[in-house]
């Protein structure tokens, strides 16, 4: 049996299929094995999810544990169990605290562990638990304690990684992989631009910013927006869940959660990081740079890495560096406008491609078997 048929069947568990970094790079992977040939399966901890059709579509099937979010259940441990018994996978990776645990504890009880090997996945670098529910502490803090026992743990950043082994993470074996971006789906388009301003209602000569994020402590929007209420000259595009509430404010359009990111995304002139901490690999980010967005982001995760030289890096929660950077760079001469957006755009393409971020993860796998 050669080493592709020896890792043709993936199982990955994952807490929802919502839109976001982690089920949008789960996406891209099992997309492209699917095409290589491989019959990998997903598990949705919670049932639904924006993204569960796109996956569908992929010909990837999911199944769900049927769980309610922050809630245990011991019916849904049961039913991992059993599909790893019925499925037999080669290997088993998880992506996120909760959907780590979950896999952990299921393998061990499957009769299967010595046989199947785990993956872990890490998402997030320096997280404020305070800020979040008693169950995240306690599922964080359960993590640190059986770190050990995964075969290996995936961060998608470096400050991810460091911050972990801080929180008393003691992985066997870790590795990190940067994200991959689609630049097929996320680049720039002139007359999509003028068609998206014209739809919002945006002067076609007004600099626009653009943040992708839903609302969330970590996001820091009270930074952003009292940073944009010192430049009424620049407005702001805010996409991601939630964030309809700040319509209207500091020169705020606030769309919500929308699916037609990309095509939004053409509309803008930079793309803009407002986060305080636990960022590891912002996927926006580089997305946006991928549309040609040159980057203002706060030196939090992996922004120094990801916007390189092409942007602008600032303190997280400084107000006056995130309205000062973003001033600059949006009225800079056309001339260095211009490059900076191909600089931009080029060093997604060249450091963060999809096919990069699959052969990494196919390494992996490999190693494994």
């Amino acid at each position: 049996m050669t080493v592709a048929e020896r890792t043709s069947r993936v199982m990955h568990v994952i807490t929802g299929l919502d839109t976001g970094g982690a089920e949008t790079q789960l996406l891209h992977l099992v997309g492209a094995r699917r095409k290589a040939g491989a019959d990998d399966r997903v598990v949705s901890m919670i049932a639904g999810g924006s993204l569960r059709t796109q996956f569908e579509r992929a010909g990837v099937p999911v199944h769900d544990l049927g769980m309610t979010r922050g809630r245990p259940s011991l019916r849904a441990l049961l039913r991992l169990i059993a599909l790893y018994r019925r499925y037999k996978p080669h290997l088993v990776q998880s992506w996120m605290y909760h959907a780590d645990l979950m896999a952990l504890f299921a393998l061990r009880i499957s009769g299967r562990w010595e046989q199947t090997p785990l993956i872990w996945g890490i998402r997030c670098s320096d997280m404020n638990l305070k800020d979040y529910g008693r169950s995240l502490r306690w599922t964080v803090r359960l993590c640190a304690r059986y770190s050990h026992l995964p075969d290996v743990v995936i961060a998608n950043s470096e400050a991810g990684l460091e911050a972990h082994h801080k929180l008393g993470y003691r992985p066997f074996r870790s590795r990190v992989i940067d994200n991959g971006i689609d630049t097929q789906k996320y680049r720039p388009d002139t007359e999509l631009r003028a068609e998206v301003r014209a739809e919002l209602g945006i002067d076609p000569n007004v600099p626009l910013v653009a943040q992708v994020a839903r609302v969330d402590p970590m996001k820091d929007y009270e930074t952003l927006l009292g940073a944009m209420e010192k430049i009424p000259d620049v407005a702001l595009l805010l996409i991601g869940l939630g964030t309809e509430q700040f319509n209207g404010r500091a020169g705020c359009f606030g769309l919500g959660r929308r699916s037609d990111v990309a095509r939004l995304l053409t509309a803008a002139d930079l793309i803009v990081s407002s986060s305080a901490y636990g960022e590891g690999f912002s996927n926006a980010l580089a997305e946006g740079m991928a549309a040609g967005l040159p980057a203002i982001a706060t030196d939090v995760g992996d922004a120094v890495r990801i916007v390189g030289d092409s942007g602008r890096i600032v303190p997280p929660r400084d107000m006056d560096a995130l309205a000062a950077a973003i001033h600059e760079l949006a009225f800079e001469p056309l001339t260095f406008r211009a490059a900076r957006k191909l600089h931009a755009r080029t060093l997604i393409e060249k450091r963060f491609s999809i096919a990069e971020n699959f052969k990494n993860y196919e390494q992996i796998y490999a190693s494994l078997v």
